[in-house]
């Protein structure tokens, strides 16, 4: 599979939705995640779903990182940053209950150049989503 199909699918699982690629073709198809979208109208997507179901042999789900990883990717974050007063905030973000929100606020409200945040993120998207599609063979 290309650089390129994995970084859609580690964009696309990071936005919240669901991804499925076929084991022959590639194609790759997804739709919101229920679980990420509370008014997820699985009446507009019925047709895609059905799509996957019909055919869930020919399928693989491409799963999103798990809560403790995206903690884990956060910390390793922190532990990039020079800047002490920053990283001490980073920490104390992720020690609070609520850290995914907590860290998101800090790095917002940091001046650090936000893309450094989000280009680690992707980094570590596209290796968790080239981990899986290794392992499973596609």
């Amino acid at each position: 599979m290309s650089d390129e199909k994995i970084i859609e699918i580690a964009g696309e699982l990071d936005c919240g939705l669901k991804c499925f690629v076929h084991i022959e073709n590639g194609t790759l198809i997804s739709y919101p995640d229920e679980l990420n979208y509370p008014d997820f109208d699985p009446d507009e997507w019925a047709e895609v779903i059905k799509n996957v179901e019909r055919d869930l042999d020919n399928y693989v789900e491409i799963e999103k990182m798990d809560p403790h990883e995206s903690f884990r990717v956060m910390e390793s974050f922190v532990d990039t940053i020079d800047d002490v007063r920053l990283r001490d905030k980073l920490i104390r973000a992720l020690s609070k209950s609520k850290p995914f929100r907590n860290f998101k606020f800090e790095i917002d409200n940091s001046g650090l150049d936000r893309e450094q945040w989000f280009a680690f993120k992707n980094r570590r998207l596209f290796e968790w989503v080239k981990e899986q599609v290794t392992y499973k063979g596609l």
